[in-house]
Order: C-alpha cells, then structure tokens, then sequence
C-alpha cells in the first residue's frame, strides 16, 4: 500500500506571500460561516497529481486512447505547439486566448476523427496514469460534510472528467458540479460533436456557466444552468484552487466578498515562485499532497462545537 504524506510534512511544501491578509481573509470566512463559501477548483494536475511513479500524469484530455496512430500523432504536435504558448508569461492575453480556443477546437476535431468512443474513454481511465493528491477523498468529504459546494471548472473534458471521479474515488460526492467540455455520442457510443461554446484554459471562469450547455450533476445528468448560476452567486465567499494563473480568472465576474486563491505550482518552482507568490495567497510547491488545503478548510469551516 502506498505511504500517505503525513500533514506535518506538508508545512515546507507550502509558502505564503503575505499571512497577515490571508489571516484577515480566513477570519472574514469563518465568520460568515460555510453557507456563505463556494469552492472553485480546476482538475488536471489541481485536484490530479502532476506527477505520477516519477513520470508526468496524464491530463483528462492526455489519458484518451484513440487506437488511431495518425491522429495520436496530430495530437501529440498539437501539444508540441501550443503548451509553450500556454505558460508563456510574455504573449499578451488576447493573442493566447485565440491560440488557447484553436489548440481545444482542432484537438476536439481530432477526436471525432479518432471515433472516439464511451467504451474507450472507460478503458482509457482504468489504464491511465491519474491519481488523485493525497487528500483529496479527505478535503471533499469535509466539503460535503460542511454543505460546501465544490465547482470543478475544467478546459479539459466533462465526461472523461466524471469518469475518473467514478473509477477512482470511493463513490461521487454529492456536492460536486463539473462545467466542461462536454460531448455528444450517437447511439451507439460513438463521439459526434461537443456541446456549447469551447472552454479553454483562459475563459473557464465562472462565465463557463452561460457558456456551457449545461452543467453536470453527480450522477451525469444535466441541470438546468439558472439553478446552479443562483446558487453560486448566492456565496459570498470563495476558496479557488488551481495549478495555472490563469485560474485565477475562474472566479471572474461574480465579486465576492474574499476569496482565498490557492495555488499548485508544481514544476519550475524556482522560475515561477516569485510570480505564483505575488498572485496566489497560498503557493502549495512541488506537486504537494492537499493535506495544506484540508487543514485550511478545518479552520475556516470547523465543525459544531468548535
């Protein structure tokens, strides 16, 4: 069995900018209590480890075994091309937006080509390479316990995603909604469109809720978007958990009261701590466990009696 890292050890994984404000913030949340807080978490290598037995884990777009070598090899140039672009610090937003909604649209196009399947998208989550942090199962039960809704906002893709929370967590959090890419299978099981407008990693905020067709319940079954749209807006407070700092834009247009902005920055630690510590309030390095996330969740939505 694998050695979970004890929470004592997490402590030199995590650093903090600047803990007088996010001391002011965490005593704002507790005070207006866990029905006043939302959170708002990206997917790949957020709530998924970056690496995985030494080697980079795969993505919930990474993980698909299309069984077609050509359009594998399309989509690994795809890759080649525009993840530099993705963390370029330079390219202007506007220009790696247009770059970002090309990269999802022609690897969308890819996988209808591939005749991407449900059947192979099961088979490609039992085979792949993702785990969970450890942590994760611990910090969604505390959410569920707490009433606290988690929206996963993701520019990967909403079935794949809702797989491998099936496969791989002990059962589905009821509290847990996904606004992604979502597909459209013929009756056989065969992948023949996606829904909505493309999300992509720099306009997946909370606007992704008008944008998408629909959002996902635990179960896959669609909701009607007003519905989750009054009940997010109904927080006035949110805990945002992302790898990227365009995360930070998922929580865009809905003005909450605080927010604490938790960040996983991890790879390149030394060329990107700087600029991570200056945009996040909490920098958790190095692919850390979430144990640091339970621990803060603990103390701004303690149980009765505490």
């Amino acid at each position: 069995m694998e050695e979970k890292t004890h929470p004592s050890v997490v402590l030199e994984m995590v650093v903090v900018g600047d803990p007088q404000s996010l001391e002011k913030k965490k005593a704002a949340i507790l005070k207006a209590g866990p029905g006043n807080l939302q959170v708002i978490a990206d997917f790949d290598a957020t709530l998924t480890k970056y690496w995985v037995n030494g080697c980079p884990g795969h993505t919930s777009h990474g993980l698909l075994q299309l069984g077609n070598p050509e359009c594998e090899n399309k989509m690994q140039k795809l890759c080649e091309y525009y993840y530099p672009i993705k963390h370029s610090l330079t390219i202007p937003f506007e220009e790696k937006a247009k770059h970002m909604e090309g990269w999802q649209e022609k690897g969308h196009a890819l996988l209808i080509e591939a005749g991407l399947t449900l059947d192979a998208i099961k088979r490609s989550v039992a085979d792949a390479k993702i785990e969970f942090r450890d942590g994760v199962v611990e910090l969604l039960k505390l959410l569920e316990e707490r009433g606290v809704p988690v929206l996963i906002l993701s520019a990967g893709l909403a079935d794949v995603i809702e797989e491998v929370l099936r496969q791989k967590l002990p059962r589905f959090p009821k509290n847990v909604k996904i606004v992604s890419n979502q597909m459209v299978f013929s009756n056989d099981g065969c992948l023949v469109s996606f829904k909505g407008k493309t999300i992509h990693v720099l306009n997946k905020n909370e606007h992704a809720l008008d944008m998408a067709s629909s959002v996902r319940d635990q179960f896959g079954e669609t909701k009607g978007q007003s519905d989750d749209n009054v009940s997010v807006k109904r927080r006035t407070n949110a805990l945002l958990l992302g790898d990227h700092i365009g995360d930070l834009g998922m929580s865009y247009g809905l003005n909450y009261e605080y927010q604490i902005a938790v960040g996983f920055l991890n790879d390149d630690v030394e060329k990107f701590l700087e600029t991570y510590q200056n945009a996040f309030d909490i920098v958790c390095v190095n692919d850390a466990p979430m144990w640091g996330v339970v621990e803060l969740v603990s103390q701004i939505c303690p149980s009765r009696g505490h």
